[in-house]
C-alpha cells in the first residue's frame, strides 16, 4: 500500500488531488483561496497575473489595486436588473466551488480537525456557508487588521464637480464604500466524537491554544503584524506574512507529533514554511506549477529561526 503524501507539495486541482488522501488524515487545513473576484472559472496564473500588473503600472488598466486582484467582470457597469442578477450568479457560483472543495477536505479531514479559510469581508458569510454545506460547523471569524487599509469605491463629490453639478462641495466626504483594513479568516470543525475530551484523546483534535504573547487569553483579533519584504524570486500576488500564518498555526494545529496541517490552496507556501518552522507535518496542494518552484526554494531556505522552539518535544 502506498504511503500517503507527508512534507510534499502535490501538483493539480485541489478537488481531485484530495481525493488520493486517505479519510481522517489531516489534523487541521489553514488556507487563502482566491477569492469570489479573482477570476473563478478563468485563466489565472503568474503570466496573468504579470499581465495586469503591467497594465497597471502603465496607468492603463485599474483591474488592480496595488497587488491585489478584482473584478470577474463585475467591477463596474451599470447596476441594473441584469448586473446584480451577474453579481448573485458569481456569487452563487462561487460558494458550489467552494463546497466542492469543502466536500473532499471534510473527508479527509480527522473529528474535531479545524479549519480555516481567509475570505474579503463581502463572502465570507458564503464561505463558511459554503463548508457548512459539506459538513463543517462554523466556530468563529478571526480578523486580520492589516498594516494599512485601501481606499475605494466613488468619490461622488469629484463625480458631481466633473459633471459641473452645482452644489457638489455639500457631498464631502461621501463615498460608495469604507476603508477596508481587515481580512476575515472563517473558522469552522469538523464534528467532534462526543466531546472535546474524547475528541482529544483518540484524534489530538478539536482545542485551540488560547494564551496569547502577553500571558493573556488569546483574541479573535490578530493585529500589529508587519508585511515581510517579499523575496525577488517570489512573484505571487497576495502573499501573507510569515508572522500571520506562523501565529494562526501555534493558535489551531495541534502540538503532537502526527499532527498533520493541510493548504489546499498553497500559493507561495507561507502556510506551508510556518509548519515548518513549528515542527509540524503538512501537504500543500497548488495548481500553479511557477509557484510549486516557489514554494520548494522558500522551503529548501529555511535552515531554523533561533528563539522558535518546536511545538511538541
Amino acid at each position: 500500500m502506498t504511503k500517503p503524501p507527508l512534507n510534499e507539495i502535490l501538483i493539480g486541482d485541489c478537488r481531485e488531488v484530495m481525493k488520493s488522501l486517505p479519510e481522517n488524515y489531516i489534523s487541521a487545513c489553514i488556507t487563502d483561496p482566491p477569492y469570489n473576484y479573482e477570476f473563478i472559472g478563468h485563466k489565472w496564473d503568474d503570466s496573468e497575473i504579470q499581465r495586469r500588473m503591467e497594465r497597471i503600472n502603465n496607468k492603463e488598466s485599474k483591474t488592480l489595486v496595488k497587488n491585489i486582484p478584482y473584478g470577474s467582470g463585475l467591477a463596474g457597469g451599470v447596476r441594473n436588473e441584469r448586473w446584480y442578477e451577474r453579481n448573485r450568479n458569481n456569487i452563487l457560483d462561487y460558494e458550489k466551488w467552494c463546497c466542492e472543495w469543502g466536500e473532499e477536505l471534510f473527508r479527509i479531514c480527522k473529528p474535531g480537525a479545524t479549519v480555516l479559510v481567509f475570505n474579503s469581508t463581502r463572502t465570507v458569510a458564503h464561505v463558511q456557508v459554503a463548508l457548512e454545506s459539506a459538513g463543517f460547523y462554523a466556530r468563529d471569524i478571526v480578523v486580520y487588521k492589516r498594516p494599512s487599509g485601501i481606499p475605494k469605491g466613488v468619490n461622488i463629490k469629484q463625480q458631481l464637480e466633473k459633471k459641473g453639478y452645482e452644489n457638489y462641495e455639500k457631498w464631502e466626504g461621501w463615498h460608495s464604500c469604507l476603508r477596508n483594513e481587515w481580512e476575515a479568516i472563517c473558522v469552522l470543525q469538523k464534528p467532534l466524537v462526543n466531546n472535546y475530551l474524547e475528541t482529544l484523546l483518540e484524534y489530538g483534535t478539536g482545542l485551540f491554544y488560547t494564551k496569547d504573547n502577553f500571558g493573556g487569553f488569546q483574541s479573535n483579533i490578530l493585529e500589529g503584524i508587519q508585511r515581510d519584504k517579499t523575496e525577488d524570486f517570489n512573484v505571487h500576488c497576495t502573499v501573507k506574512p510569515i508572522a500571520l500564518m506562523r501565529k494562526l498555526v501555534e493558535i489551531f494545529v495541534p502540538r503532537l507529533e502526527d499532527s498533520i496541517l493541510i493548504d489546499p490552496f498553497a500559493g507561495s507556501g507561507t502556510t506551508l514554511l510556518a509548519a515548518k518552522e513549528l515542527g509540524i507535518s503538512y501537504v500543500g496542494v497548488e495548481i500553479v506549477p511557477d509557484y510549486i518552484e516557489i514554494i520548494k526554494k522558500r522551503l529548501d531556505n529555511f535552515s531554523g529561526l533561533q528563539g522558535i522552539l518546536p511545538l511538541f518535544q
